[in-house]
C-alpha cells in the first residue's frame, strides 16, 4: 500500500490499557493556562522510567471552559494505582502555584460515560479558610492565596484508556524525518482525547523491552531500527535509502481516538518530501492486547 507515494509497512501498533484522567486548566490568558499547563505534563514521556506519561490535549476556548476563561485540557495516564497520586501532585506542584489559574474536570467532554472519580483534596492548602463555591454549574473549592483565589474541582473522572498507539516515520535524511514528524504532531493536535507525550510529540530513541547485553537494563536502544546499524544487525528494519526514523506514541481516551490520531498524523506525514516509509512497532503480542493495522486504520479514516 502506498499513500502519498510513501510506502505504508504491512504491520500493526500495538498498544496496552493505562488508566486516563483530563484535568482541564483556565487562566486569565491562554498563554498562562499554557505555561501551567506545560509545568503539569513534565516528566512523563514514558512509564519505562517516568511516575506517568502526560501531555497537552487540546486548546480549550472560553466559551467551553466552566469559568469562561482560556484553558488547555491535559491527560495524565498512569496505573490505576499511581494516577490519584499522579494527579493530586501535578495540580498541587505545577497549576496551584501558577499565576491565576483554575482547574476542572474535562473528561466528559470526550468519552460518552466516566466510569469512576478520584478525589483530589487540595482544599486543605486553604487550613480552613477554604469555601464551597458553585463556578459554570460546577462545585468548587475556592482557596485563598497571595494573589487572590484560586478555584477547583475536587473530583475527576477516569477512565480505562490506551497507551502506546504509535507509528514510524522513515525519512532520506534527518531533516525530512524530522519535518514530517513534526507535521504529524501537529496534525494529532487536532484530535481531542489523545497526547504525544515525548518531547514535542516525537520519539528520536525508540526503544526495546529489555536489553540483550545488560541484564539490568529494563529497556534498551531498537537496534532494528537504527540507520547506523543497518548493516550490523541481522534482522535490521531499515528499509534502503533511510537515514533517519522517528517514532510517534499516542495515549488516547479510547480506541478509536487512537485510529484517528494514527490515521491523522501518518497522512500529515507522508505529505513530506524525502518521506520514505511508514511502520509500526510491536512485540507480537506480549505488551498489549490492542493492535491498530495501519492498513486498517488507513483504509477506516481516510
Amino acid at each position: 500500500m502506498e499513500l502519498n507515494g510513501v510506502t505504508i509497512d504491512d504491520t500493526y501498533a500495538e498498544a496496552f490499557p493505562t488508566w486516563v484522567a483530563r484535568p482541564i486548566i483556565t487562566a486569565v490568558t491562554e498563554e498562562w493556562a499554557y505555561k501551567a499547563a506545560v509545568e503539569a505534563v513534565g516528566f512523563a514521556t514514558s512509564t519505562i522510567g517516568c511516575p506517568a506519561e502526560a501531555g497537552i490535549d487540546c486548546f480549550v476556548s472560553p466559551d467551553e471552559t466552566p469559568d469562561g476563561r482560556p484553558g488547555y485540557a491535559i491527560m495524565i495516564c498512569a496505573s490505576k494505582k499511581k494516577l490519584k497520586e499522579q494527579v493530586v501532585e501535578r495540580l498541587a506542584e505545577c497549576v496551584l502555584t501558577a499565576p491565576t489559574t483554575a482547574v476542572f474536570d474535562g473528561l466528559s467532554d470526550v468519552v460518552a460515560e466516566v466510569p469512576e472519580k478520584i478525589p483530589v483534596k487540595l482544599h486543605f492548602f486553604g487550613d480552613g479558610f477554604e469555601e464551597k463555591r458553585e463556578v459554570g454549574g460546577r462545585t468548587v473549592w475556592a482557596i485563598p492565596i497571595m494573589e487572590g483565589e484560586y478555584i477547583g474541582e475536587e473530583e475527576f473522572g477516569i477512565v480505562k484508556g490506551v497507551a502506546g498507539g504509535n507509528f514510524f516515520i522513515m525519512g532520506e535524511n534527518q531533516m525530512a524525518a524530522l519535518m514530517a514528524a513534526q507535521a504529524a504532531v501537529d496534525a494529532i493536535s487536532g484530535v481531542c482525547g489523545v497526547i504525544t507525550s515525548f518531547p514535542g510529540g516525537i520519539v528520536a530513541s525508540g526503544s526495546k523491552v529489555g536489553s540483550k547485553k545488560y541484564k539490568f537494563m529494563g529497556a534498551s536502544t531498537n537496534e532494528a531500527y537504527c540507520p547506523t546499524l543497518r548493516e550490523k544487525v541481522e534482522d535490521s528494519k531499515v528499509p534502503e535509502g533511510v537515514k533517519a526514523i522517528y517514532e510517534i506514541v499516542i495515549d488516547g481516551v479510547d480506541e478509536d481516538s487512537i485510529r484517528v490520531a494514527m490515521a491523522e498524523g501518518i497522512r500529515a506525514a507522508t505529505k513530506v518530501p524525502g518521506v520514505k516509509f511508514i511502520s509500526a512497532g510491536n512485540f507480537g503480542g506480549s505488551l498489549g492486547p490492542f493492535k491498530f493495522d495501519l492498513k486498517d486504520v488507513l483504509a477506516e479514516y481516510l
